[in-house]
């Protein structure tokens, strides 16, 4: 059999959505559940891998004021929270407990705006679209943690939002490998651009010298 891409040959993953006028980042649950391994989801190499990378493009980013916007995912107790399938979840992300915290090394509590999400996408029931919109983002990208899950959620309402949406691949994470790759595919087809960190570092340096130079 021949191997094909019926996507492909059906137009998916055809256009470009591009670059905007004014970059954001949002950086999604970078708690210490998932960046230590003391806790039950946390010290994934890919996710590990994400957070070295997303803390380079961060320092990089404020230092050229692009607004950034991070959250952790944590509850008042298990009947604030949805029906997650997760016992990690329901055991260890409350707000009294340590796994909760945001990971240091990625979060400026002088720069950032933190939001404290409930469900999988960083923009449901936040302000963080209303912060963008103050600042007059029309391109965000997203990183952070777990691909398949909140990366694709916040991904998926970055687009419903109207924002142009990058998602660079070696920032995201996941717990394996397969389902990394599968939600980078179809988000790829779909709504976003799969996109890696230096080409995300070289857009904000073309950002940065537009702005400087107007």
């Amino acid at each position: 059999m021949a191997d094909t891409d019926d996507y492909k040959q059906r137009s998916y993953g055809e256009i470009s959505v591009g670059l905007g006028a004014k970059p954001g980042i949002v950086v999604v649950d970078f708690q210490k559940g998932f960046t230590e391994e003391q806790y039950p989801l946390g010290g994934a190499p890919l996710v590990m891998r994400a957070l070295e990378n997303t803390a380079k493009l961060l320092k990089a980013a404020r230092a050229m004021g692009v607004p950034v916007a991070t959250c952790n995912t944590a509850y008042m107790n298990e009947r604030e929270m949805p029906y997650w399938k997760i016992t990690a979840v329901r055991e260890t992300f409350l707000h009294d407990h340590p796994s909760a915290e945001l990971d240091p090394r990625i979060y400026d509590p002088e720069y950032d705006l933190k939001v404290c999400k409930k469900g999988p996408s960083i923009f449901f029931n936040t302000d963080v679209a209303d912060y963008f919109a103050k600042e007059r983002v029309d391109t965000v990208i997203v990183t952070g943690c777990n691909t398949s899950g909140c990366i694709r959620a916040s991904s998926i309402d970055s687009f419903s939002h109207r924002y142009r949406t990058l998602v660079p691949e070696d920032c995201v994470g996941d717990i394996e490998e397969q389902p990394h790759r599968d939600n980078l595919r179809d988000l790829g087809r779909r709504y976003v651009d799969v996109v890696d960190l230096d080409s995300v570092l070289a857009y904000l340096d073309r950002w940065h010298n537009a702005q400087a130079a107007a």
